[in-house]
């Protein structure tokens, strides 16, 4: 995991990435490029002063061949554009929430180990496992998973707009090997090197990763206690996360207010936004608090209205998106039990229970269209899926959500 722009495109609890145009694997890479085996060459020098021996280093590039499909990855845009409602009926879906409930049993000694010791409440730590792996379940897809070393090295040889980043990462990697926390063929993860049940990237395994279970090595597959507790290490450390404070309350707006000043960017305090007429959803007042909060609706006008303090940004330093920091704290509230937002989304609609989405699979897929499995987790492969049953049932948008109308058309057998 790092907090880059680099590792944004990699995270699993956002939008997949569309297959680019087609373009030779020699005009991808840098025209000055030294052929590969002389840059493993080369580059054995970097690696040498980063302290990898010449026996790790050889035992990392012997027989690798660069994943040159990187290339593409890396240029891809998102093929999907989903309106905040839908990413978040999407990714705080029935599935995520009763997984994530059953986690927060199985795992409650490890939260509360993680509380005690970094102070994070438990819920944004469920959040942010059900966003970047489903908790642990994609960790062994191999649509999902490819090992990191072809793909890094790749990057760091033929890549030339971000080439320091992607050397120092492939160096972060050899590192890791050095140290005996992992190995290249346990070293599995996204195009760009993303790994674990909260995807680090090489440098947070390195610098932040935390040896949470006492085996001796730091390892963010397996047991999910380094990997939770790393997470939460770099949320103190980076993200300055303050212990006991919330993320932020849902908030009612009065009718005349400017709703230009909800610019998820100016901080008053709660004090100065009450004396503007704003107050909590359930009418408390927001008089006498001097805590700093940034107002924002995420849905636009009439829809919910937040008021944003500190947590809420130490949640988002894992990854520069506030919808991304939304949907894993509002995941983790419903883990814990709390309800949805108690202002409608304009132009929203609910979401689809856990049967209905197995059922939109399971049509989608009767129909001849491949979603990647039928067990009500909605991936890229389902949306894709979507998107041609839009297509050809005249459904507009064709946006590839699976809303109440894909549905209905479906069992119309459109």
């Amino acid at each position: 995991m790092a907090v880059r722009v680099d590792r944004r495109a990699v995270s699993f609890g956002l939008l997949g990435l569309a297959a680019a145009a087609a373009w030779p694997q020699a005009a991808l890479a840098q025209k000055a490029a030294k052929p590969f085996p002389a840059w493993v060459q080369q580059f054995r020098a970097k690696a040498r002063a980063r302290g990898v021996s010449d026996a790790t280093y050889d035992a990392v590039f012997a027989g690798l061949k660069p994943d040159t499909s990187v290339y593409a990855q890396d240029r891809a845009q998102p093929e999907f554009t989903e309106q905040t409602w839908q990413y978040l009926n999407r990714r705080v879906s029935d599935w995520r929430v009763a997984t994530g409930q059953e986690r927060a049993r199985q795992y409650a000694g490890l939260f509360s180990r993680i509380e005690e010791t970094f102070g994070v409440d438990r819920r944004v730590m469920l959040g942010y496992w059900g966003m970047e792996s489903a908790f642990g379940d994609v960790l062994s897809n191999p649509a999902h998973m490819k090992p990191v070393f072809p793909s890094l090295a790749a990057l760091a040889w033929g890549e030339p707009r971000r080439r320091r980043y992607w050397e120092t990462e492939l160096l972060n990697a050899l590192v890791i090997v050095q140290r005996g926390w992992g190995t290249p063929r346990e070293m599995t993860g996204s195009w760009a090197g993303a790994m674990g049940h909260t995807q680090w990237m090489p440098e947070v395994w390195l610098n932040m990763g935390v040896d949470f279970d006492g085996d001796g090595r730091i390892s963010p597959f397996g047991r999910p206690d380094d990997a939770l507790a790393g997470t939460a290490n770099y949320l103190v450390k980076r993200g300055k996360y303050r212990r006991g404070e919330p993320w932020g309350v849902e908030a009612r707006l009065p009718g005349a207010f400017n709703t230009d000043l909800a610019d998820n960017k100016t901080k008053r305090p709660l004090s100065q936004w009450g004396d503007m007429g704003v107050q909590t959803i359930d009418g408390r007042s927001l008089a006498g608090y001097d805590e700093p909060a940034r107002l924002w609706l995420p849905g636009g006008p009439g829809g919910p209205a937040l008021l944003l303090f500190h947590n809420f940004y130490a949640v988002r330093s894992y990854n520069p998106s506030s919808n991304y920091a939304l949907a894993v704290v509002h995941l983790g509230d419903q883990i814990m039990g709390e309800g949805p937002f108690v202002t409608p989304w304009p132009g929203g609609e609910r979401a689809l229970t856990l049967a209905e989405v197995q059922e939109v699979q399971q049509r989608l897929t009767a129909a001849g269209f491949s979603t990647g499995g039928t067990d009500g987790r909605v991936g890229t492969a389902t949306m894709r899926a979507v998107r041609a049953f839009q297509q050809r049932a005249g459904i507009t948008p064709d946006d590839g959500y699976a809303s109440l109308q894909v549905l209905t058309a479906l069992r119309q057998g459109r």
